[in-house]
Formats: C-alpha cells, structure tokens, sequence
C-alpha cells in the first residue's frame, strides 16, 4: 500500500481533534453513570467512584514516557496505530470486568492506549509547525474537539435510558475502531530521518535530559500542570457538585456541557487572536483573569452565596480563560525541543497528565457536599500557575517572544 499523502490543514487539525477527543471520551461520556457503577460494584465510599477516573488519567499520564522514545524512533504512524490496540482492548475488558479491580484495571489499559494520543497529536502538529502558528493550530484543533465534552455526558445518559452502563464502553470500543481506521489509512509518517532517535537507555536518557534543560519548556510543563488539575479537578468532582449539591440529576450533562462550552469558546477565541497577539501576552493575562476569578468564587462560596446559577456562571467564566491558556502553554513549553518532540512531548505529557491528576485528585476528594472545596481548590492551582509562569519568565510577564510561523517540512 502506497504512503497516505500529507494532510491539509484541515484534516490535521481534525485528526489532532479527532484523537484528543477519544482521551476525552474515555473521561466524560461514564460520568452520568458514576453512581450506577458504584451501586453495581457495591462500592462502600461513594468517593471511590472518583477511582474510575483517576485510574485511568494516572496511566494516561505516566505511559508517555514510553510513548514519547518510541515515536522519536520508529516513527509517529506505527506507534499511533499499535497504541489504538491496546486501547481497544481496554475497552473490552471494560464492558466484561465482572468486579470493581478488574475493571479499573482494564480503565487503566485504556489510560496506557490513549497516552499515545496525546504524545503523537503534539509530536505531529510540532513536526509540521512551530511558535504561533502551533498554537494556533492546536487551538482549532481544541476548539473542534471541546465539542465532545459538550455532548459526552448527554450521550452516555442517553445510553443509559435505552441500556446498562457497560454499553457506555461499548460506544467507546466503536469509536477507537473509527479513529484507528482513519490514522492507518490518512495519517502520513511526520518524523524526519534526520530527527530519527536511537532507543536505547542512553539516548532515551540524553533526549529527556535535553528536554529538561530548557528552562522554558519545564517552567511551562509546571505551569501546565497546575492548571490540569484546575480542570480534573472539575471533571472528577463534576457529578457531584451539580448533582449533589445543586439537584440536577438527569439534567447534570446540561450544565457539564455549559462549562464545555466556555472553555471551547476560550479556545476559538485564542485561535484567532494569538497570531496577532502572541502566546506569552495572552496566557499571561488570562492566568491571572482565571486566578481572580477562581478567588470570586471562592470567597462566594465561604459566604453561601454561590447559587446554582452563581457558581456556573463564574465557573463557565473562569474555564474560558483556561480555554486562552492551555494551548498557548503547550506552544511555548514545545518551542525549544523540536528536535526531540515526541520525548519532549511525552514528558510534557505525562507530568501535567499525572501531576494534573494527582492534585486534581485532591481538589475532588476534598468534597464535603459543598462547592466551597472546589472553588478554594481551583483560586490556590490558579495562583500556582501564575508563580510557575512568573520563575519561568524571570519576573517579567506579557513579554512577546520570537514570531515564528512556520517550521520548513
């Protein structure tokens, strides 16, 4: 079979969605069905439930270490493609797992396939651009792709109405088919020979060491990881503050879609703005905007006053300065290592995935059967971010950075 031709513009950017949105599937379409897992596993901690979650993100994050050496070495295709079957296989086991262990491991299994998502769509959007013009594509990647959290939980509970939870996996299962289809017959090989890594312990060592040495892209991954976890954090705690505490029940995929709506707008917004206004002047005022906001909200919640409408409000505007930032953040952490961008990719991947995760995961368990957890939760991550960013760029924030487009293929 002949090499499938270079992607337009168009098609990358729907292949780059098209992936992230399988990572994000696995996340948010088993949230309505949070409680029913619990109760047919018999879970004695309604907190445990969390676990379906965390299970997944905690290996989704650390397996791009591997991920990221082996596309630097064989190639971004093959890897892509051979990752998608362990995610299938994931995903069976899910719908079979008769008891709760067997089941976050095969939740696990999935985290391990869809790492390669994350590692691959970053490698090939930096093998074929650089500076603005990354994050811009990543962007409207993003912007295409917060689609899916708009619509997951409505499509799970959907499923639940006509069929048991474990159908959920079952949709799951079909859609990973869809996208390993198209990648093995479209995605074209994006590594250059001359980039071409070595796989072996010393140069695996000497890639991530190469990587870690650019103050800037380790000063953004930090960055990067604490504004995650602003976002697991919500995911994971998501059901139970509107269902728990604000009485949604059914309607809980609603308001979950709304704040997916923010931060898809956020994304849009950045894509047409960062060419003209550059990455570092639009993070920069967004993550302090978001630290603010995050601060409103919390001190309405110590005070009783964060309604429904209140806290989804403020919600929906605090996660639409994540959509300015978080693409812009990945662009800049990106910039210095395109020579080792699938390694580079990979531990930028798997330290905001894990750590986003692990204190996302705090943030979540610290729910109490109010929002006020939540809220202080999300105002502290914000002002980490924003001391991460300030070490990373010396003190001096809004600088503009180089203006570079385009990267020769």
């Amino acid at each position: 079979m002949s090499a499938p031709r270079a992607l337009a513009t168009w098609e990358l950017v729907a292949m780059v969605a098209a992936l992230s949105a399988l990572n994000a599937l696995a996340i948010d379409i088993m949230l309505p069905a949070l409680p029913m897992i619990g109760a047919d596993f018999q879970l004695a901690n309604d907190n445990d439930r969390q676990l379906v979650v965390v299970a997944y993100v905690a290996l989704f994050g650390v397996s791009q270490l591997v991920y990221g050496p082996l596309a630097d070495a064989f190639g971004r295709r093959s890897v892509l493609i051979y990752a998608l079957g362990i995610y299938i296989a994931g995903s069976i086991l899910c719908v079979f797992a008769p008891n709760f262990e067997l089941f976050l491991a095969a939740r696990a299994l999935q985290g391990v396939g869809a790492a390669a998502t994350r590692v691959i769509a970053t490698a090939v959007v930096r093998d074929l651009t650089e500076g603005r013009r990354m994050a811009q594509v990543m962007s409207m990647a993003m912007t295409v792709f917060m689609i899916v959290p708009i619509i997951a939980p409505g499509i799970g509970q959907l499923i639940l109405f006509v069929a048991p939870w474990r159908w959920i996996f079952g949709a799951l299962l079909l859609y990973a088919l869809m996208v390993l289809a198209w990648a093995f017959f479209r995605l074209p090989e994006t590594l250059k020979p001359k980039n071409r890594q070595q796989f072996n312990g010393p140069a695996i060592a000497a890639a991530y060491l190469s990587v870690l040495r650019q103050r800037q892209t380790v000063g953004y991954m930090i960055a990067s990881t604490f504004v995650t976890a602003c976002l697991f954090g919500y995911i994971t705690s998501s059901e139970q503050l509107f269902v728990d505490v604000y009485g949604l029940g059914p309607a809980f995929p609603i308001a979950f879609g709304s704040i997916a709506i923010a931060i898809s707008a956020g994304t849009f917004l950045n894509s047409r703005l960062v060419i003209q206004h550059g990455m570092r002047r639009l993070s920069h005022t967004m993550i302090i905007g978001f630290t603010v906001s995050a601060l409103i909200l919390a001190a309405l919640a110590q005070a009783g006053l964060a309604s429904f409408w209140v806290f989804t409000g403020m919600a929906a505007l605090t996660f639409a300065m994540f959509g300015l930032i978080a693409s812009n953040f990945n662009a800049l952490a990106m910039e210095p290592v395109g020579r080792v961008a699938g390694s580079a990719s990979a531990i930028f991947g798997a330290v905001t995935a894990t750590g986003g995760a692990m204190l996302g995961a705090v943030i979540a368990r610290s729910f109490n059967g109010t929002a006020t957890p939540f809220a202080i939760g999300l105002a502290a991550a914000g002002a980490a971010t924003l001391l991460a960013v300030l070490w990373t760029e010396r003190g001096k924030l809004f600088g503009v950075g180089p203006n570079v487009v385009q990267k020769p293929v």
